[in-house]
């Protein structure tokens, strides 16, 4: 007798550790249940998938959703809108909400309004404090809990750490790996003379490479201290990835797809304040060591860092204009540009978005396609030229740094837990969002 599935995809290309071929590939349950030949099984429902690949589904490990309390900008179901029409099926959305999640109070809150009401699947990271340092090794593995993130550079109220007696306390406190924004407070409060009124270019010079470099080596110093394994985010410069090549035992890199695809003084002349980000875009010395890095394998993970303001934000006169951009849900398309253009392998994009936030933070079930895996999917076009422009942007600040923007590769559909959620651009599915597992914790 055949075997019966709920759904198969038909004729796609699928790409996973195995290479990439052409494989049906079945669900049930929600799970990934068969891969090869599968024309004698039987199914609920088919996909044709000729023509196009079948991608295991983004994970993207950092994203500003604002809610609660800056939901004029973004909520969490208008994120994961724009997540699931970029081929995103789980995100870890960040603490830097009013109020803050640095309590289980705050991150249950979190996880039982995001239950079923966003349209991915979802963890949260805690924010490490001096004020609850004692209770990281209980909120670093609650339910939902992506783990810790602390800020050493500037931020929103208590969230800022920037002192090395309590970065050491808080790193020692650690067991699963914890997220830094690496940037040194003390530096950036010296250097604030070298913003210039009205001149958003001069971001990057006050916010020098070396603030970033001061920062990323005393976190690296007090994980090998403490045997920690911390993961540092959005590395901006050529100085620190020299130095995170030669110090990889306990520290993971990210890169984001802005910092390798603008680049100064172009972003600023063009985009103004929306170019604005911390750390900032910089120029092409910065960028093509970015690249190099990626070739050589010392980024691990690619993530969006989505963080949405409203144009009345970004208009304001720098630098009181607020740094941060759209980047979810066109993390995949730009991504798949450059692929396009031969800087990187479908492969090694793969590796970036699903295999390597799965190693790197030890996610139970994704980021893979295999038999008995959750069939988190992206099924992609890799033909097909589109055009980004500001109304194709579900976030509800509504612009990206991209308008204008032709790109060649595009998600056609999204699959969460076997559930189409997105296809042809139209979300197809209701929100049934789930909490991510982890290997360690919850």
């Amino acid at each position: 007798m055949a075997d019966t599935f709920d759904l198969i995809l038909t004729g796609g290309t699928v790409v996973n550790h195995d290479g990439a071929g052409i494989r049906d590939l079945a669900i049930r349950a929600g799970r990934i249940a068969a891969l090869g030949d599968l024309g004698a099984a039987r199914s609920a429902e088919t996909i044709d998938c000729t023509g196009l690949h079948i991608l295991p589904g983004v994970i993207d490990s950092q994203v500003h959703f604002r809610e609660p309390g800056l939901t004029h900008k973004e909520d969490l179901e208008t994120g994961s809108r724009a997540a699931v029409l970029g081929g995103v099926t789980a995100v870890f959305e960040m603490p830097n909400t009013n109020p803050l999640t640095t309590s289980a109070e705050a991150l249950a809150d979190k996880v039982a309004r995001a239950h079923h009401r966003m349209f991915c699947d979802f963890a949260f990271y805690v924010g490490g404090t001096r004020e609850n340092v004692d209770d990281i090794p209980a909120l670093e593995r609650l339910p939902g809990s992506a783990g810790i993130k602390v800020f050493m550079g500037s931020s929103t109220g208590n969230l800022l750490v920037d002192d090395e007696p309590s970065l050491d306390r808080i790193i020692g406190s650690i067991s699963r790996r914890a997220a830094f924004h690496a940037e040194d407070e003390d530096r950036l409060n010296a250097r604030m003379a070298e913003r210039r009124q009205g001149d958003v270019s001069s971001h990057p010079v006050w916010r020098d490479p070396e603030a970033a470099l001061i920062a990323t080596r005393r976190l690296v110093g007090l994980a090998e201290k403490h045997g920690r394994r911390v993961h540092v985010l959005h590395v901006s410069t050529a100085e620190e990835m020299a130095y995170l090549a030669d110090h990889k035992a306990y520290a993971t890199v990210e890169v984001t797809p802005h910092h390798l695809t603008l680049v100064a003084p172009d972003c600023y002349e063009r985009l103004g304040t929306y170019a604005q980000m911390n750390p900032p875009v910089r120029d092409e010395r910065h960028r093509a060591a970015l690249w190099r890095a990626l070739e050589q394998g010392v980024v691990d993970v690619l993530g969006s860092d989505h963080a949405p303001h409203t144009h009345e934000e970004k208009h304001h006169t720098y630098p009181a204009s607020h740094s941060g951009m759209t980047g979810v849900q066109t993390l995949l398309p730009i991504m798949l540009d450059h692929v396009a253009a031969g800087r990187l392998s479908l492969a090694r994009l793969v590796d970036l978005t699903s295999h390597g936030p799965q190693r790197t933070f030890g996610i139970r079930g994704k980021g893979r396609i295999a038999v008995g895996w959750d069939a988190d999917l992206a099924v992609v076009d890799l033909k097909r030229r589109v055009t980004i422009t500001n109304s194709m942007i579900a976030s509800r600040c509504g612009w990206t740094p991209y308008d204008g923007v032709t790109v060649t590769g595009f998600p056609q559909g999204t699959l969460v837990r076997g559930r189409r959620v997105m296809w042809d651009g139209v979300i197809v599915g209701s929100a049934a969002g789930e909490p991510v597992h982890f290997l360690e914790g919850c």
